[in-house]
């Protein structure tokens, strides 16, 4: 019998300066078997030294952030680490802000209202490399239903 972390093979690393949207975050994104959360970073000024020692496939991103935003964070994300996907995450999904993000070296960008429905399908995409198709999801554990945000 193969374990789940056996199965897990996307390393994902989050980042945004609110506790609770990282543990919301990962609640959502750890239901998926492909993906192991393997750290979290509070802002920018953070990610480097996590990447060092998590050694992540793909960093989830906040835009806005203290002491260092999230496309600052990226540049440098992607200046010492290429190989690394960085998939943006806002709140306020504004066009200066993806276009930002996307000249930073972020995949994709994702709206905050849509992660719980979006995010795992960027992270999809931007580990394929593939802008904007759909990506088939896998079945997800029980009693988490569809994975859409409630109303």
């Amino acid at each position: 019998m193969v374990s789940p972390s056996q199965t897990r093979s996307i390393r994902v690393l989050l980042v945004d300066d609110h506790a609770m949207v990282r543990h919301g975050l990962r609640c959502t994104l750890e239901a998926y078997p492909s993906i192991e959360v393997v750290g979290e970073a509070s802002d920018g000024s953070e990610v480097l030294v996590c990447i060092e020692k998590v050694q992540p496939t793909v960093v989830v991103m906040d835009v806005i952030m203290p002491k260092m935003d999230g496309i600052a964070a990226t540049r440098l994300i992607k200046a010492q680490y290429p190989q690394i996907a960085v998939v943006g995450l806002t709140r306020e999904l504004k066009d200066y802000t993806s276009y930002s993000m996307k000249k930073a070296g972020a995949f994709e960008v994702v709206d905050k209202k849509n992660a719980v429905s979006e995010l795992y399908d960027a992270i999809q995409r931007a580990v394929a490399g593939i802008d904007g198709k759909a990506v088939d999801r896998p079945e997800i554990g029980p009693g988490l239903g569809s994975m859409t945000e409630p109303t």
